[in-house]
């Protein structure tokens, strides 16, 4: 696509902005920057596959302006860095091989789900850890949600941290800011291989990618260290809040 005008780049520029902070806090940045891409006329295929490329650097200054909460954890984490790495590639494949039409009617009640999870999360995990004594089985039954829910993130990616927040918080005993650090480095790792593969699709608009790049990243550092020095309760809140909206805002698209 050639037509595109200065302004349309200026919009996607500022819409990369808020995409890549709410990614850092909460996750979902996506709803932000997709219809804004299809507003100034992309395509829905090519928004999403552009805009998948474009908030890859956002998820970096995230996931960098949260290090400090990933200290000593990276060892444990390598069973889930790789699910979601391979989660995110195998949902992109599925994203240019598939019509995104079904899919999309299904988002807003995944999301929803995902909200009631991270909502009783502190309740279904004493249920889950009083229920089975093998540590193991709880590994495979959170290795197996992160890389269903990657699968998701590769295809479509609005309410990933969301649903990565909630998976997480059933089986983690890790305070809410460094459990949200570790939801952003999953994140990255989802969108980062899928966007590995798209950029080989023939579908990303590259003269977008160059404006909201760097755009997503101003974002999403900012958002990083945000997220790092919000109260628990009420970064959970907001998640919660957020989530809901989106749902909404999906659900009426579909009425």
């Amino acid at each position: 696509m050639t037509d595109i005008s200065v302004l349309a780049h200026v919009a996607a520029a500022g819409a990369a902005v808020g995409a890549g902070l709410v990614n850092a806090v909460a996750g979902g940045g996506t709803l932000v920057s997709f219809p804004i891409l299809t507003a100034i006329g992309v395509p829905a295929i090519r928004a999403n596959a552009t805009n998948t490329v474009a908030l890859c650097p956002g998820y970096i200054g995230g996931t960098y302006a949260q290090r400090a909460d990933l200290a000593g954890l990276q060892r444990g984490l390598r069973p889930q860095l790789v699910a979601a790495a391979l989660g995110g590639l195998t949902g992109s494949v599925l994203l240019i091989m598939s019509s995104e039409a079904v899919f999309k009617s299904l988002v807003p009640f995944l999301i929803l789900g995902a909200c009631v999870l991270l909502g009783f999360q502190d309740r279904l995990r004493r249920w889950l850890l009083g229920r089975a004594r093998d540590g193991r089985s709880h590994a495979a039954l959170e290795l197996a949600s992160v890389t269903i829910a990657s699968v998701y993130g590769g295809y479509f990616g609005a309410g990933l941290g969301i649903m990565l927040m909630a998976v997480l918080g059933l089986f983690s005993e890790l305070p809410f800011n460094r459990l949200n650090a570790v939801k952003q480095l999953l994140s990255f790792l989802v969108n980062i291989s899928a966007a590995l593969f798209l950029s080989f699709s023939g579908k990303v608009v590259w003269s977008l990618v160059l404006v909201m790049a760097p755009a997503s990243l101003i974002g999403g550092h900012f958002g990083g260290r945000v997220a790092s020095s919000l109260p628990a309760g009420r970064m959970r809140a907001g998640v919660i809040v957020f989530g809901v909206t989106v749902a909404l805002i999906y659900l009426s698209r579909l009425w």
